[in-house]
């Protein structure tokens, strides 16, 4: 199957005096799909480290296929039009992905508005098409991205998969209008791939149904490898957390807490830094503090995502501590660095973690936390950090996710051209 290279050449863009570079057409080279991602969830300035995943995603695809990113980034009653596309410039955003943000303007009636913001999609494809990128597949992300994506394949005739990410689903957060979209827009799909069959079985108990491909988030491994681990040696041992500080309970922190008091008295080998920050972050301090854990729990607040590759790279021992998960990242790139996981029962995770890579314990329950911990702090000289690297590597590496992903494109196209 013939595909053709795209070289970038400058273009006015319509809306302002930015140049943009957009593909065109030159030079036959086989093979290589033209690949539209929808997201409704992408980093932003506001939030850098945000949906990193979703990104992770577009990298691995961009290995074996053409890629441009529409986000939806939401409204902007400071347009002076119904819609706007904006290119991102900011290399740190795009992590080399042609990326434009789709804006809209909000009608002072709610229900017109989301109207326009399917229109303005719309409009943002029009507009590429016309710039010589007509692509062979989009790829949606969360079932709020997928219903533009479903409405714009059945007007041209293109395919359409969606990568789902949510929580709403096992959580049971979803209206039944939000149901609503999600069973129309899956039902409209080729394919639905979430990312762990905890998510598959948690959309399935919505009544919604679909073609499913259980396909796993990309785990970075050019930062999340092994280094030295010299560190090892070490008397005090360094656990890390690595999690949004909110007020949901979630992420199940005072469960730890908790563990983490029981723990100290048995030894004080050990000490947990914790990267993340959000709103409940003062009120986590103040119970660490009346646990009497401060001078054991270190908050260092957000960080980029290589930073947080260093802050693994020094650490011994990874905990997950969360009530639910849909897939964890985290544990991943934890493994991918070469250190062992303590994690909860929690869904997304318990597929992939093995006696080889830790060890899973019940969901908010401090005593188990706490005996997991104190049984991996004596044992954690048995896990091999270059086999814990290579099964993270093999089955969420970029190289296996982006080969996968263009092996299912190849086969949805070939039927669509039946």
């Amino acid at each position: 199957m013939g595909r053709t290279a795209k070289r970038l050449v400058p273009y006015s863009w319509v809306f302002s005096d930015l140049r943009v570079m957009i593909p065109v057409e030159e030079t036959p080279v086989p093979d290589r799909f033209r690949v539209l991602f929808i997201t409704e969830w992408y980093p932003t300035k506001e939030s850098p480290v945000g949906c990193n995943y979703i990104r992770e995603h577009a990298k691995a695809v961009s290995r074996f296929d053409d890629v441009i990113l529409f986000h939806m980034a939401g409204y902007d009653q400071k347009l002076d039009r119904l819609w706007a596309i904006q290119r991102e410039t900011d290399e740190t955003m795009r992590g080399g992905i042609e990326t434009f943000r789709v804006w809209y303007r909000r009608s002072p009636i709610p229900k017109i508005s989301y109207f326009i913001s399917l229109w303005s999609v719309m409009q943002a494809f029009r507009w590429i098409v016309a710039q010589g990128f007509r692509p062979d597949i989009i790829h949606a992300h969360v079932y709020e991205a997928a219903v533009p994506a479903v409405i714009i394949g059945k007007f041209y005739h293109i395919p359409v998969v969606v990568t789902e990410h949510s929580s709403e689903f096992p959580r049971r957060l979803l209206s039944r209008y939000k149901i609503w979209k999600a069973r129309i827009s899956f039902r409209l799909a080729q394919l639905v791939m979430p990312v762990s069959q905890f998510l598959k079985r948690s959309i399935e108990n919505h009544g919604i149904k679909a073609r499913f491909e259980v396909v796993p988030n990309v785990v970075d491994t050019e930062l999340f490898h092994v280094r030295s681990h010299s560190n090892r040696k070490r008397s005090t041992k360094r656990l890390l957390v690595v999690s949004l500080l909110d007020r949901f309970q979630n992420k199940g922190l005072l469960h730890l807490f908790k563990g983490l008091a029981e723990l100290r008295h048995r030894r004080e080998d050990w000490h947990l830094d914790i990267v993340g920050d959000g709103p409940a972050r003062p009120g986590y301090e103040g119970i660490v503090l009346e646990l009497g854990l401060s001078d054991m729990v270190t908050f260092h607040g957000l960080k980029t995502k290589r930073e947080v590759s260093e802050y693994m790279s020094q650490s011994d021992l990874f905990v997950l501590p969360s009530l639910m998960e849909t897939f964890s990242i985290v544990c991943a790139e934890a493994l991918a660095t070469g250190i062992p996981v303590v994690a909860t029962q929690c869904g997304g995770p318990q597929e992939f973690l093995t006696r080889k890579t830790g060890l899973t314990v019940p969901p908010g329950d401090a005593r188990a936390l706490c005996e997991g911990l104190d049984y991996m702090l004596d044992h954690m000289k048995s896990f091999s950090p270059q086999q814990m690297s290579d099964y993270s590597s093999s089955r969420f590496g970029p190289e296996h996710i982006g080969k996968r992903l263009h092996s299912v494109y190849s086969a949805i196209i070939a039927r669509a051209g039946e």
